[in-house]
């Protein structure tokens, strides 16, 4: 087993609340389950190191009649006279501090909710607040908050930057002390849902729904739920073929549906609080019901009916689209895909399916348009989908805090209703769904800091507590995991928060610039190659020629991509001067000598903006290397490392970029800085 570490769970002692180390010296409940055993736990941990002192004690009795101490109990009409009209429901809870009897309340309706108290409580005390000044009542803000392993069997992770798998090795099922953490982990941000296999499912990933592996699974599953978290499996469309018992895997054949009410009967047998199935159909060669004329309702529904019995859910991928395009055809989008396939189902889904939509219209590029199906889709369940795994954003080599940008993204008001913007419709207010929230390709691997580079770990916390509360902005949940996992030094809070914050920017400015994207190495999407996808199959371009660049998707004269918004966005879109300028090669095609509203031609925004990005990387160096004696001498030389590797792809990132737009252009950088 590898060794792991502790990641923000590494409580340590903040001397703002050492004084508090007597009055909180014993637990008190009289509530008990495996959620509660868990919450104990945690704070029999947390409290002596963040506070000091000894482990705190633990008696089962009435929760009102102690005096000092915690208490953890069901939420009552004594609880809700401190907070008018506050209704925790499944996940919610309250914090209070009753001063009269020297207690800490910890309040809620379920196990799960008290479970998320406790990891709220010890938050605080990380932030420094003190018990008598703590009074939150909170319940999160997103229904489903999903995470989605592509792991596979063998051990290997597709797109994985940590390692490798800690689920799966040469086909075994790894169960250890390391699955109890992770799900720790991932419980004190608030998941409540994960897929533990790749949504490209091999035959031998088909067989964790067969007795080979399912009881294997219901180990990790009963892990997971002494954590609050349900657990899916991504399963293959083609099942009843690949397991070779029907020659079909038509939705309406009769055999096909039998095959999968038996198989779904027998797991929820055994996993009887198993979540349900994530699945990835006709796309990218992967299996699906356009085989046989059918809809992605017909198989979207099929297998929903399955488990609508017991509680599952099915949750459906929209990345589909046609992968082999001629780059020769100027008409076909691939951004126009997803809209496409899907708008015209809306309301045919069952209401337990849910579609799992990408935050763009493309792939988890560094800028995209917010998916035109979150504002059209009204009578349907939807996830927003992001990537954690920094497959186009540097791997996991480079620093690219990601949660602003999809702050940007819940943020963004599609005009679809009155409750617009995407953060109310994926979280059911827009139009009452309960089945929705956000769901994201995880970067957690076996290394023994989870995520790689130590700096990674920011978006898989962000990621959480983002969707616990959509109304913390970036700078709060990055400075919140910075104190979770560096202390609460301020020269430590400030440097590194200056390293992450405007990290997103940095890694804009030295690869795609305005909303281009795609100019990557095909094989494994890291490292800059201008052409590397111009001339292939799958529909991604960026059509420079001696000119400009850029994609016209104009309804006018282009894909019609921009038609797919609700107005104002498709009349904005539809003309250059009222695009926003970071998408503007996205929607059109522009000559190198148009002005941008800075004054700057697009040829020199592209030469100023590779340049910029590479002195902004020197700057986190230098960041980085002024707290040196305040980190621990493993962490800082790992992120010494990869912030090396860092500058230098930025350097060749700014080289290949601007030489080869000098020599496609013909036009001088204005500065006269050295281009190849």
């Amino acid at each position: 087993m590898t060794k792991f570490e502790k990641c923000w769970l590494n409580y340590s002692l903040v001397s703002e609340v050492s004084g508090w180390k007597d009055k909180l010296s014993c637990i008190f409940t009289n509530l008990d389950g495996k959620c509660i055993e868990n919450a104990v736990k945690e704070l029999r941990v947390a409290i002596p190191e963040i506070i000091g002192g000894n482990t705190p004690g633990m008696c089962i009795c009435a929760p009102c009649v102690p005096s000092e101490g915690i208490v953890l109990k069901k939420y009552d009409k004594e609880d809700a006279e401190y907070y008018d009209d506050f209704c925790p429901g499944d996940e919610g809870y309250a914090i209070y501090y009753k001063t009269d009897k020297s207690l800490l309340v910890i309040a809620a309706d379920t196990d799960r909710g008290i479970l998320y108290g406790v990891f709220a409580f010890i938050r605080q005390l990380q932030k420094g607040i003190t018990p008598d000044k703590m009074k939150i009542a909170e319940s999160p803000k997103m229904p489903f908050r999903m995470i989605d392993h592509w792991d596979n069997m063998y051990g290997d992770i597709e797109r994985g930057y940590s390692g490798n798998s800690f689920f799966y090795e040469n086909y075994r099922i790894i169960i250890d002390d390391r699955t109890v953490f992770y799900a720790r982990m991932m419980a004190s941000i608030g998941i409540n849902a994960i897929a533990i296999n790749n949504v490209n499912v091999h035959q031998t990933e088909t067989l964790l729904i067969t007795d080979k592996y399912l009881y294997e699974v219901k180990r990790i599953n009963d892990i997971f739920a002494s954590y609050g978290i349900k657990l899916y499996l991504s399963v293959n469309y083609a099942a009843p073929v690949e397991m070779g018992d029907v020659d079909v895997s038509d939705p309406l054949d009769e055999r096909v549906i039998k095959w999968w009410e038996k198989t779904s009967k027998h797991i929820y047998d055994v996993i009887p609080n198993f979540g349900g199935y994530l699945v990835k159909a006709d796309s990218e060669g992967r299996p699906g019901p356009f085989t046989y004329g059918r809809t992605h309702a017909d198989g979207a529904n099929m297998l929903a009916r399955q488990i609508a019995p017991y509680g599952g859910n099915v949750v459906w991928r929209c990345f589909v689209y046609n992968c082999r395009q001629d780059w020769r055809d100027h008409k076909t989008d691939r951004a126009r895909a997803a809209y496409d396939n899907f708008i015209g189902l809306d309301g045919e889904f069952d209401d337990n399916v849910v579609l799992q939509i990408k935050n763009g219209p493309m792939d988890f590029q560094i800028r995209e348009p917010v998916s035109p199906l979150f504002g059209g889709l009204k009578k349907t369940n939807m996830f927003l989908e992001v990537q954690i795994a920094q497959e186009y954003t540097g791997q996991q080599r480079h620093i690219c805090y990601l949660v602003p940008m999809w702050k940007e993204i819940l943020e963004f008001n599609t005009y679809a209703s009155e409750n617009g913007l995407v953060k109310d419709i994926v979280s059911g207010k827009a139009y009452g769904n309960t089945l929705c929230g956000l769901a994201a390709v995880t970067n957690t691997g076996n290394d023994a800091n989870w995520t790689g580079h130590d700096m990674a770990a920011v978006n898989l916390y962000g990621y959480g507590r983002m969707c616990f509360d959509t109304e913390l902005s970036a700078e709060e949940i990055g400075r919140e995991w910075i104190r979770a996992t560096f202390g609460n030094d301020i020269e430590i809070n400030d440097a590194i928060y200056s390293m992450i914050g405007t990290s997103w920017h940095t890694y804009e400015n030295y690869s795609s610039p305005l909303g281009i994207g795609w100019m990557v190495n095909p094989a494994g999407h890291y490292g800059p190659n201008v052409d590397g996808y111009e001339y292939d199959r799958w529909g991604t371009y960026h059509r420079s020629d001696c000119k400009g660049l850029g994609i016209d998707r104009s309804v006018a004269t282009g894909t019609g991509y921009a038609g797919q918004y609700n107005e104002p966005w498709s009349s904005l879109y539809e003309r250059p001067e009222t695009t926003p300028e970071e998408l503007l090669l996205f929607f059109h095609h522009m000559d190198y000598t148009y002005k941008l509203s800075s004054g700057k031609t697009i040829i020199q925004h592209i030469y100023d903006t590779h340049f910029k990005g590479v002195e902004e990387v020197e700057t986190m160096i230098n960041t980085w290397n002024s707290i040196k004696e305040k980190i621990d001498p493993n962490v800082f030389n790992r992120v010494a490392d990869r912030l090396n590797i860092q500058l230098e792809s930025a350097i060749d990132w700014r080289d290949r970029v601007n030489t080869y737009y000098l020599r496609m252009s013909g036009i001088a950088d204005e500065k006269g800085r050295t281009i190849y």
